[in-house]
């Protein structure tokens, strides 16, 4: 195909940035998960634009910031590994916070790479604040460090995605699609299952939880004798007694929501009727243990 583009692009950002939300509205579904919770990427979720001129692969990595555990050591690699494979990277700074040492940190990790990968600006949630603000986003990024483009955008209202599309396209290279049309994600269903579980039971609680919440989806399979259903077991970790009864709830209430909320997604993102059984365990201290991690998936 003539002038046909593919390749990869990655948002970064602080947690929170928006990363995911403009995936899911680039891509025009729901497959990153998105809470109002900092730190909820662990996986890099490829979402996928498929164009009639190119196919741009987009790869989520978890926020960048400085670590405090082995989690966040891995967390930290895994997005530099991330940067150094894709084609283009999209920093993203939202229009209603004050650049600050976290984006300025970010900013110098990316001058490393700016030179073999361009770096586009993207001011996110631009619905939030008036015009003048995003204005001065934009100088105020500008600042920061030398964009190959910048760019200001809102997911929410859709305002410039489909420009902010076409200038992540303009700079892949020429190639063939790297995936068959139709497909929007490669992750395996069972990761994307066990992120909106984490999603769900992340609803809502207090503060302390999202580090200490691991997913792990045990088995999912069809219902003996029925094709419409299917049976999934999963595993909610968490580190410590009182975390688990956060999210257990009175007599049980809030586990009991957490299970509605995901199977409705769940039931959505593979279109069949689901049963799903939900167990809470302790594993404690999981994110400062290498063994522990490695069996979470990590």
């Amino acid at each position: 195909m003539d002038g046909y583009r593919s390749g990869f692009a990655c948002f970064v950002g602080r947690p929170n940035a928006g990363k995911s939300t403009l995936t899911n509205a680039l891509v025009g579904t729901k497959i990153a998960i998105t809470s109002s919770k900092p730190q909820t990427t662990r996986h890099t979720i490829r979402g996928i634009v498929h164009r009639s001129d190119g196919q741009l692969i987009l790869v989520d990595t978890p926020g960048l910031h400085r670590p405090r555990t082995l989690l966040g050591q891995r967390l930290n690699d895994l997005v530099r590994e991330t940067w150094s494979e894709v084609d283009v990277v999209g920093f993203c700074v939202p229009a209603d916070q004050k650049v600050g040492p976290g984006d300025k940190f970010i900013a110098a990790e990316l001058e490393k790479i700016a030179k073999r990968t361009p770096v586009v600006g993207i001011v996110t949630k631009t619905d939030l604040v008036s015009q003048q603000q995003v204005a001065e986003q934009l100088l105020a990024l500008q600042n920061v460090m030398d964009f190959a483009d910048l760019i200001p955008v809102s997911a929410q209202d859709g305002f410039q995605v489909d420009t902010l599309s076409d200038l992540l396209l303009g700079k892949l290279p020429e190639g063939p699609p790297l995936y068959p049309d139709g497909e929007l994600t490669d992750e395996p269903e069972q990761t994307l299952v066990a992120e909106l579980i984490r999603e769900a039971a992340l609803e809502g609680v207090r503060d302390e939880l999202p580090h200490s919440i691991a997913v792990v989806v045990e088995e999912m399979l069809p219902r003996e004798g029925r094709d419409d259903l299917l049976d999934v077991h999963a595993n909610v970790f968490v580190e410590r007694p009182s975390q688990k009864a956060i999210i257990l709830g009175h007599r049980g209430e809030r586990l009991k929501q957490v299970g509605i909320t995901a199977r409705r997604h769940i039931e959505k993102l593979l279109g069949t009727r689901v049963y799903l059984d939900l167990h809470i365990k302790i594993a404690k201290d999981w994110q400062r243990d290498p063994k522990q991690l490695r069996r979470l998936g990590f």
